[in-house]
């Protein structure tokens, strides 16, 4: 048994329940490791400091032998640390105990050390570890908002996504991380990083809601009067005469709608389909236009 191992909640650390499966553990230290790893984190002393601590958690649970260990260590509670073997007198000395009990450091309380030794003193009174985790949602839970769970530690705690969360969103819950050495220490913070899916036809920036809309050329050459969906419904847009592709037209308030705050729009962004069969007649009608047509060369600003 090592006695760094002591006052450390190694699952906490990974975000895992106790009795987790090796599988389990090794999934959860993978997803960390690549959160944390300093090569995607460079000069980022807190992301350094975390892939180390994960690093260490799954060097004990990642190992049968070891987390054996550790958990035996874990209940045996605050006397795991012992009094370890005597000194070279034959006896132990107060330096002995105080150092094989960890508390030869500065913060040492005398009494309470002394206590320690006999099962008679406060335990270390360690704070929790904070942990960090991800929430998938769909597109429309994004957009009208849900409330989901999240099991930590064995713990299901509520997850609250007010209307129009988007994307990468980051949530931080004080006091639902991981728990502390003893009842009394404060439990570290949750942070949930929200993934929400993907639209079959719609995407989002921020509020705004993006559609491409297929035109034909005649419309475009002529100008329309197009339908196009919303989230709940449908609108009429029109297409001005001479509409270029990839002209973008905006619906004001018919984009995503937060719980505080203004709407954002629908963008709606044309795209000319152009014929790939067409009709003896049809063909006649275009040349014709062509014949007579009397405008500009499209590509004379190339010098051809």
């Amino acid at each position: 048994m090592r006695k760094e191992w002591i006052g450390t909640d190694f699952y906490s650390v990974l975000g895992v329940r106790r009795n987790a499966s090796a599988k389990e553990i090794k999934k959860a230290y993978r997803k960390l490791a690549r959160e944390f790893h300093p090569d995607t984190n460079a000069g980022d002393d807190a992301a350094e400091a975390r892939f180390k601590e994960v690093s260490e958690a799954y060097e004990v649970l990642g190992d049968e032998k070891n987390r054996t260990e550790y958990d035996q260590l874990q209940r045996m509670g605050p006397m795991a640390g012992g009094f370890g073997g005597p000194s070279r007198s034959g006896a132990t000395s107060f330096e002995d105990l105080f150092q094989q009990t960890g508390a030869g450091d500065a913060s040492f309380d005398v009494l309470g050390g002394i206590g320690d030794l006999f099962g008679g003193g406060r335990p270390r009174n360690r704070p929790g570890h904070d942990i960090t985790t991800s929430l998938a949602i769909s597109f429309h839970e994004g957009i009208s908002g849900t409330t989901k769970q999240i099991n930590v530690d064995g713990e299901m705690i509520k997850v609250r996504l007010p209307k129009g969360t988007d994307d990468g969103t980051k949530l931080r819950l004080r006091g639902k991380g991981g728990r502390g050495s003893t009842s009394a220490s404060p439990r570290g913070d949750l942070y949930v990083t929200v993934q929400v899916g993907s639209h079959p036809i719609f995407e989002r920036r921020g509020l705004d809601l993006l559609l491409d809309a297929p035109i034909t050329f005649v419309e475009a050459t002529l100008g329309a009067k197009i339908t196009v969906p919303t989230l709940d419904g449908k609108v009429t847009l029109k297409i001005p005469a001479g509409t270029q592709p990839g002209k973008t037209f905006s619906v004001k308030g018919r984009g995503v709608i937060p719980e505080k705050g203004d709407p954002g729009n629908l963008l709606v962004t044309v795209d000319v389909v152009i014929p790939t069969k067409i009709t003896p007649e049809q063909r006649s009608l275009l040349e014709k236009f062509q014949d007579n047509d009397e405008g500009p060369s499209p590509r004379e600003h190339l010098g051809v």
